[in-house]
């Protein structure tokens, strides 16, 4: 049964914010290995009375407007990582760029599982990988969109 109320409307995806061990050494590499550009500022974090911005980094792609945002865990204790984050998908607009991100993070010795073509449930295909953290990041093709 209808409630008569519409679902709001969304702009997008705008940032992912993840609890990492070492903030300098994770913005260090998404820079290197995602070209992001690192900004001059970082936001409150939630659950951790505040976040310490001595101890957080604000990244941005350009190309998209998609923000990540790393930050100490909550209390500064390194044992206390949420771990929530399973993995960070980013769309590319052709196949053979799978390839092409494959032989950039070869560059930078960023191991990596290959470009996988999948066929279950639909065609498209993948290429995984993991930030210092342990956190998979996959590129994904899907054809017909990004």
């Amino acid at each position: 049964m209808g409630s008569g109320i519409e679902r709001p409307a969304v702009t997008g995806f705008h940032h992912v914010s993840a609890a990492v061990t070492d903030v300098e050494c994770s913005a260090t590499w998404y820079q290197r290995v995602l070209g992001l550009q690192r900004l001059p500022m970082t936001f409150p974090h939630h659950d951790s009375g505040g976040g310490d911005p001595e101890k957080a980094a604000l990244l941005l792609d350009s190309a998209t407007g998609v923000m990540i945002e790393l930050h100490a865990p909550a209390g500064g204790d390194p044992g206390i990582l949420r771990g929530a984050l399973d993995h960070l998908a980013f769309g590319v607009d052709r196949r053979d760029t799978l390839d092409r991100w494959a032989a950039w993070l070869d560059t930078l010795a960023v191991p990596h599982d290959g470009v996988v073509d999948r066929t279950d449930p639909t065609g498209y295909a993948t290429l995984e990988f993991r930030d210092p953290d342990g956190i998979t990041l996959e590129f994904i093709h899907f054809p017909g969109r990004v």
